[in-house]
């Protein structure tokens, strides 16, 4: 086998003007797209991280926006039971300060009838007594009829009382 230089030099030449040819056709725009290619997943990283860090922000305002409901709600619901509880008490003292009004007022009814009561009695004792003695002086008795008078004024106060 004989080196044919001739052939060997043609072939080498072809190969380099191939290689040109390839070179500013084919390699350059496949370069060209990879580093685009590169370029564009570099970009879908970044944007990736900086959409995490944005969703991580907003679950972190979530979370502290969750915490503040949930602390506004207590209080909200402690203030309606303290509310409630005044509002018991209270209620619960004015039914008593009411009743003790009330009881006072029954007392005092009570007393008011009570003095009349005894009014009326002692009113009726003095004219029963008027009347008895009325009688006994009227009438001269000996003592059954002194005491048979007696049990009739008795009677007779009882029936009016």
């Amino acid at each position: 086998m004989e080196l044919q230089l001739g052939t060997m030099l043609v072939q080498l030449g072809v190969f380099v003007v191939l290689f040109l040819l390839l070179k500013k056709f084919a390699f350059g725009p496949l370069m060209r797209v990879m580093n685009e290619r590169a370029q564009y997943i570099e970009n879908q990283i970044n944007t990736a991280e900086k959409n995490r860090e944005e969703a991580d922000r907003l679950a972190s305002e979530h979370r502290t926006a969750i915490e503040k409901a949930k602390q506004d709600a207590h209080e909200l619901m402690e203030n309606a039971r303290r509310t409630g509880e005044k509002q018991a008490a209270d209620i619960i003292a004015a039914a008593e300060t009411e009743a003790r009004r009330l009881k006072e007022e029954a007392v005092a009814d009570i007393n008011r009838e009570k003095e009349q009561a005894i009014a009326e009695l002692r009113e009726q004792v003095g004219n029963l007594s008027v009347l008895l003695a009325g009688k006994i002086v009227s009438k001269e008795l000996n003592a059954e009829g002194h005491k048979a008078l007696f049990e009739e004024a008795v009677k007779e106060m009882g029936v009016r009382v």
